[in-house]
């Protein structure tokens, strides 16, 4: 039995991207796959639970593999129970740590382990063992970066109350409407990952506890990693040790910490992506430039969020001013938004680092939109008659739709060109 301590800091990462993914090599000489079990007094369920696992694993893995028993702080017999295993079968071992946190003996472990696919589950194997293949079988092929089991999919089947039912849900709806997440159950523990990806991700996560799947997910998602999904048969554990309200606190403030740190650019997530090219939907069209197709989507829904700001500051400050003093305040402060917008959402650019000179650019290109704008209300101010509030409306939007193609091509060309130097996310050779 080992005894290890938590990596107080890091390893250092390289700066380049990921490899393009391969089939697992498999080496006589060690496992394929290491299943770590995390434990915090289970002494009762601990070796029942572990030869279950390992006389499935011995029955249906075609690989090598190890389970290693990651016992945190335990202050029962889990300890005895552990050391008793790791004795009597052979490809099992047990690490002591001294500090509680699923999320730090995972960090630990994997951390340690030299298998290239390593997993994690529950000691109360909740999930259906018939699952564990499906999950760790795209990562030994090279398909996928990361796998989970989830009780949300549409053909699995699930015992629980309705408590934690709804508690479920209500969490993965919340990560849903505030991080952008896609993937479907974020708290199944049943997850899988390649250790080439867990080496560079892993530095990135911050939370020890209960939150660190979500934060490792997350994160894996929004660099364009793949996540495969697999539907489980799961029955809920009555004799479960988890505090509910106390975890379901530290969620939300990781949820908090996650979204800003998103949103200020301040997470290094290109050393975590893969190259381009590494799936054959990212094959270079001929005669379209890298990365037009996913920019041009970019801005026309940020171009549309702006217009909608535009168009009602425009009708706020027009309820006291005519439409000259109302356009340009109105289309500065769309405008500014947009810029801040574009920078980070459509052209991937992070960081402080020329914000203000792409901000002084970006009043330029401003400064050409408020000549179409202005220039086409005067223009409507030479008509005979009066114009309605709605003809005012249809002429700027019509004046706002040319200069936001002409605005796409200066910010592609001229603010934000791809061979800047600037340090972006979405960098044509890494967009996925």
């Amino acid at each position: 039995m080992r005894t290890d301590t938590p990596l107080e800091a890091p390893p250092e990462t390289s700066l380049q991207t990921l490899a393009a993914r391969r089939h697992v090599a498999v080496d006589r000489g060690r496992p394929v796959l290491d299943v770590v079990v995390p434990v915090h007094n289970e002494e009762a369920d601990l070796e029942r639970c572990v030869r279950r696992l390992h006389d499935h694993l011995a029955r249906t893995f075609p690989y090598r593999f190890r389970i290693t028993i990651a016992d945190n702080a335990s202050t029962d017999r889990t300890p005895d129970v552990a050391a008793s295993l790791d004795d009597a079968l052979e490809e099992v071992t047990a690490v002591r740590l001294e500090q509680k946190g699923r999320g730090r003996a995972l960090r630990t472990v994997w951390s340690l382990s030299e298998a290239p696919v390593l997993a994690y589950m529950d000691v109360d194997l909740s999930t259906d063992l018939n699952a564990l293949l499906p999950l760790v079988a795209p990562l030994i092929s090279g398909h996928s970066d990361l796998a989970i089991g989830s009780r949300l999919a549409r053909s699995s089947r699930v015992v629980r109350g309705p408590k934690r039912e709804f508690i479920s849900r209500a969490y993965n709806l919340i990560l849903r409407s505030s991080l952008a997440t896609r993937f479907s159950d974020a708290q199944c523990g049943f997850k899988a990952i390649r250790k080439d990806v867990a080496e560079r991700l892993l530095p990135l996560v911050e939370d020890t506890g209960w939150f660190f799947d979500t934060e490792m997910l997350v994160l894996a998602e929004r660099a364009g990693l793949r996540i495969h999904e697999v539907p489980v048969d799961w029955v809920d554990d009555p004799n479960s040790t988890v505090h509910i309200v106390l975890t379901a606190t530290d969620d939300l403030k990781g949820v908090w910490r996650v979204g800003r740190a998103l949103a200020t650019g301040a997470l290094p997530l290109d050393r975590v992506r893969r190259p381009f090219g590494d799936d054959p939907r990212d094959r270079e069209l001929s005669g379209v430039p890298g990365g037009l197709a996913r920019q041009l989507v970019g801005f026309c829904v940020v171009g549309a969020l702006s217009t909608l700001v535009y168009l009602l500051l425009y009708t706020l400050f027009r309820l006291g001013t005519g439409p000259q003093v109302a356009n340009a305040p109105a289309l500065l402060l769309s405008a500014l938004g947009n810029t801040a917008a574009n920078r980070r959402l459509t052209f991937g650019v992070r960081g402080r680092d020329r914000a203000v000179r792409h901000q002084a650019q970006g009043l330029v290109v401003f400064g050409i939109g408020l000549a179409l704008t202005s220039g086409s209300l005067a223009a409507l101010d030479t008509a005979p008659g009066t114009p309605s509030h709605g003809t005012e409306l249809a002429v700027l939007i019509a004046a706002n739709l040319a200069a936001t193609v002409l605005r796409f091509l200066l910010f592609r060309a001229w603010v934000f060109p791809s061979d800047s130097g600037a340090t972006t996310d979405d960098n044509p050779r890494n967009t996925r």
